[in-house]
């Protein structure tokens, strides 16, 4: 009876109108209670990884986890055969879910001690793997396999039914628009569930295919290049070369060479003819990140670029055609940056055809602790550790944290507590969790570290533009890391966060000098 009550319900998730996610969330539940298990994963797999799609009974930085095969032999047995396979509970292969189940009322230890799983597939393709885990060894039994042999069944009908239905969505939104490659790898892949950041990335799934400059505006550490590798990847460029061109670390006298190239004895040290950034790009995509940072004489020939697909070479004459897409991104205001004639306007109406703002870390609520899952399994892996998670007081603490340095900060946090943990463990095949205080976060609020000495106490400005205040505020911020490592601006500009060219550009406006 219990076996017709589940068929019944799962039939009934297939016919109505649900989104892919709460259908394969719904699902999970279902199957949960059918087999009385502790979790349930549905994985997808993808090149050599597995990515988790669905999850009961697992934290929510899990989703986040890219499962790596060679380090998974579980899983690898799983799609290496079409039958559900149970897994003794003596068996000596790690489980990758060891150490991440919820807490258990109980008391029982986050550890997995039976497991059952299958494959699954899609028109006939190997899609990714159903897993089930149970801390009690004993729940799941011949017959259990045997069961899940005929339900994964209908999961496979759920995934068809979800893909059809957003193939259909697909089609409706995009029938006028040419058709696109579908993203490989790490550039089509960007981490998060916040409703926000996926009404984003569908407006972005538009302008991808549009080949209309592209303006990337965000807060520092926000991930502006990988949405740009995001917008590539989407585009019809896709099978063509994307270049990155990091603008505040070109030295003045060379911009204008590295975006345009040069003829041989063009100036001094020119030995021989050199195409550019530009050229390099023909047929595909050109990232201009930090494009504020670009003296005047080249943004004007940036904009000739731009409006005429034509670029000159530094000693040359002749113009040369160039079929580029241009994507800018952008830690500062540039209407600001027009105002005070630092960016000419021409070029900043014609790079933002379409402006993007791209929401802060602090912005994309439970994202936090995906993100977090997906560092948590690099320096897994890259640490040679059988587990690495989160306490719920970690867990707490990300999310409450204000994150000036956004994703970037965040990676850095997670790196640095993981190290932490292995040197409070016994050995690697520990199964670590990371405490709170490790993460070396304050109430929510970034620390300097403690070498910084504090600012000096901020005194009552008078009433002025606020880029004034503004500026001021930063003098006061590079004066103090200067004092802590007098003359090193490499290492001040490690403590702000700053690229250090970028630091000595800004000290040069605001007439800071090294101490």
């Amino acid at each position: 009876m219990e076996l017709t009550l589940l068929q019944s319900a799962l039939l009934a998730d297939l016919t109505g109108e649900l989104n892919m996610p709460v259908r394969l969330q719904r699902l999970l539940v279902s199957l949960q209670v059918a087999y009385a298990c502790d979790a349930l994963a549905l994985l997808r797999l993808d090149g050599e990884c597995l990515c988790p799609q669905a999850l009961v009974g697992l934290p929510h930085e899990v989703h986040g986890r890219r499962l790596r095969l060679d380090e998974q032999p579980r899983l690898a047995a799983l799609l290496a055969q079409r039958e559900a396979l149970l897994f003794a509970a003596d068996c000596p292969w790690p489980d990758p879910f060891d150490g991440l189940l919820h807490a258990d009322a109980a008391g029982l230890p986050p550890t997995v001690h039976d497991c059952l799983g299958i494959s699954l597939y899609l028109d006939g393709r190997l899609w990714g793997v159903l897993t089930l885990d149970s801390r009690r060894a004993g729940t799941f039994d011949e017959r259990a396999r045997q069961r899940l042999q005929r339900d994964a069944l209908l999961v496979e009908v759920a995934l068809r039914v979800s893909r059809l239905e957003r193939e259909a969505r697909s089609l409706r939104q995009a029938r006028s628009l040419p058709a696109l490659r579908e993203p490989h790898g790490e550039d089509g892949v960007i981490l998060g569930q916040h409703p926000p950041l996926l009404a984003l990335l569908d407006e972005l799934a538009v302008v991808a295919a549009a080949d209309l400059p592209v303006l990337l505006q965000g807060e520092t550490g926000v991930g502006k290049e990988l949405f740009a590798r995001w917008l590539h990847a989407h585009s019809p460029r896709a099978g063509q070369p994307l270049i990155h061109v990091n603008c505040a670390a070109l030295p003045e006298s060379l911009v204008e060479s590295e975006l345009f190239g040069h003829s041989r004895g063009a100036f001094s040290g020119a030995g021989q003819e050199r195409a550019g950034r530009f050229e390099a790009a023909h047929g595909g995509t050109l990232l201009l990140d930090e494009v504020g940072e670009l003296p005047l004489n080249v943004q004007a020939k940036l904009l000739r670029a731009l409006q005429n697909g034509e670029i000159q070479r530094l000693g040359e004459d002749r113009p040369r055609h160039v079929d580029v897409r241009v994507i800018a991104a952008s830690n500062r205001q540039l209407h600001d940056e027009v105002r005070e004639q630092r960016f000419r306007a021409d070029l900043y109406h014609r790079l933002s055809a379409y402006p993007v703002h791209i929401p802060p870390l602090r912005e994309r609520g439970q994202d936090i602790l995906l993100l977090a899952g997906h560092f948590l399994e690099l320096n897994r892996a890259r640490l040679g550790l059988r587990g690495l998670s989160l306490s719920t007081a970690a867990e707490q603490a990300l999310l409450a944290h204000a994150w000036p340095g956004n994703v970037r900060e965040l990676e850095h946090v997670i790196s640095r507590a993981a190290l932490k943990a292995l040197s409070q463990a016994a050995s690697r095949s520990a199964l670590l969790c990371i405490e709170a205080p490790w993460l070396g976060l304050d109430g929510g609020q970034s620390r300097l570290p403690a070498a910084v000495p504090a600012l000096p106490e901020a005194r009552a400005l008078p009433l002025a533009a606020l880029r004034e205040q503004v500026d001021e505020c930063q003098r006061q911020a590079i004066r103090a890391a200067l004092q802590a490592h007098p003359g090193n601006w490499a290492a001040a500009a490690r403590l702000l966060q700053l690229d250090p060219s970028n630091l000595r550009k800004l000290a040069r406006r605001l007439g800071v000098q090294a101490v």
